[in-house]
């Protein structure tokens, strides 16, 4: 299987120029690139509604730098990693097995769908039942059941004597799925609901009122509130098949097919060898779903790639980041002030002085954890927000720490004793920390185009230059 998989995946990255009208347009470590697949990729990523248009010469630049990526994903062997095999067969199954679908199979599930709704009508109307319930469990005693239908009959005289319906049943009924509509049930048919409940309710004409009646687990009143015959199917059709839909009908059938051909064949191929081939024998009818197939390909294995060599050591390398910060400073300076610290609520006003002692010759990320020990091991007394804020941020920070008189405080529902601690900045962030979500994604920027200036040492990078000026232009 393996094996089925990994020359489909290298045929995908290795496209070449069969025909005549499709000519190469750069080679990245001798892999051929042709001009459709650039085609694909640059128009995709340059449509209407792209904030940052790139002309043709600039986005091959781009292009290369994600083939370079790629080819270095390839090296590693990720596509080998069985995490990698499973999610890009995830995604590519999702354009795959829809196309395996015969014409017409959805629209009859749909249409023996609704013949299944008719016959399960076995002639009747659908109805649309409103009912009060008193409950009485099965091991109720006698004294229960006396109350219980007691007071079913006092509902019954009270509605016979004129009372509201929906007004009662929400103030009386104890089956609080309906009772907060007014008793209102969903339209029902047959054998949907209890025997007794169903009996009574198709005896019943339009408004009319049952009487009280026993059911397994309670006394019960019904007013018929609407009685219809099923839509025809024309009228019920976007309906079922949205329904179809959301329970995966697609995908049913989908492995109704593939489970007759791993039936008939003689080799006895797996579910996954099937969908393997298929992808290769679309993808060759289908330019549009080969780049699509293979941008799923190319862009788990750049992500990958990039996550394990760049991002993650990056993010995760605190001295580097600070080093680069300090470098850098001036790039994070700020025109208005900033706090950088935390607003925190209290139960109770003694906590308040508490916890700034608390947390006063501590640094910042420790302070989180100190209040949970100190304040809130056993219930929440001290509730707190920790961040960089600037003016208009939070009304608390506004008035007790860049002193605005205008804002007003607004405490927490239970939590009345609000102060904060920190410090106010004045041109710029103290420490990388203030600044942490710029600061890693500047420094992963940086590094990632080191990455990218190594592979572009590493391997050969071609670039057809007429070509090029042929995209879009043929």
């Amino acid at each position: 299987m393996k094996k089925i998989f990994l020359s489909f995946a290298l045929a995908v990255i290795a496209l070449t120029a069969a025909a005549q009208d499709d000519p190469i347009v750069m080679r990245i470590n001798g892999v051929p690139v042709t001009r459709s697949e650039f085609e694909y990729n640059y128009n995709k990523n340059n449509s209407e509604g792209v904030i940052d248009k790139k002309n043709i010469e600039e986005y091959a630049e781009l292009f290369v730098n994600y083939k370079l990526k790629v080819q270095a994903a390839l090296d590693d062997k990720l596509d080998t990693l069985s995490s990698y095999q499973k999610e890009f067969r995830q995604y590519r199954d999702q354009q795959i097995r829809p196309l395996l679908v015969p014409e017409g199979a959805k629209e009859k599930e749909c249409r023996n769908y609704y013949d299944g709704m008719l016959e399960r009508l076995e002639g009747k109307s659908l109805l649309q039942p409103a009912h009060i319930l008193i409950q009485l469990p099965q091991n109720a005693s006698e004294e229960d059941r006396v109350a219980a239908k007691a007071r079913i009959d006092s509902v019954y005289q009270a509605l016979k004597d004129g009372a509201d319906f929906a007004e009662l049943a929400t103030k009386v009924s104890q089956d609080p799925g309906s009772a907060s509509r007014g008793g209102m049930l969903p339209w029902i048919g047959p054998n949907q609901l209890v025997k007794e409940f169903e009996d009574v309710a198709y005896s019943l004409e339009v408004n009319e009122l049952s009487e009280p009646f026993l059911m397994p687990f309670g006394y019960d009143i019904i007013k018929l509130m609407g009685k219809k015959d099923l839509e025809s199917y024309e009228e019920l059709h976007d309906m079922i098949m949205k329904y179809l839909e959301g329970q995966g009908i697609e995908n049913h059938l989908a492995q109704q097919v593939l489970d007759s051909i791993a039936g008939q064949s003689e080799n006895q191929k797996s579910i996954e060898e099937i969908l393997d081939e298929k992808t290769e024998e679309f993808c060759a009818k289908d330019n549009e779903l080969k780049y699509l197939v293979q941008e799923y390909h190319d862009g788990l294995l750049l992500f990958e790639e990039c996550n394990t060599k760049v991002w993650e050591p990056a993010a995760k390398d605190t001295l580097a980041l600070k080093s680069y910060f300090k470098k850098n400073k001036k790039n994070y300076a700020w025109e208005d002030p900033h706090f950088s610290g935390m607003v925190y609520y209290c139960k109770q006003a003694s906590d308040v002085k508490k916890v700034k002692k608390a947390v006063k010759k501590l640094p910042q990320d420790k302070w989180m954890s100190t209040i949970r020990e100190t304040f809130n091991k056993d219930s929440i007394m001290v509730r707190v927000e920790r961040r960089v804020f600037k003016k208009g941020d939070n009304v608390n920070i506004d008035r007790l720490a860049f002193k605005d008189k205008s804002a007003e405080l607004k405490p927490v529902k239970g939590y009345p004793n609000i102060d904060v601690f920190g410090k106010v900045l004045k041109k710029g962030p103290a420490e990388w920390t203030d600044v942490s979500n710029q600061v890693v994604s500047d420094y992963q920027r940086l590094k990632e185009d080191e990455f990218v200036a190594e592979l572009r040492k590493r391997y050969s990078v071609e670039i057809d230059k007429e070509v090029l000026k042929t995209v879009n232009n043929h």
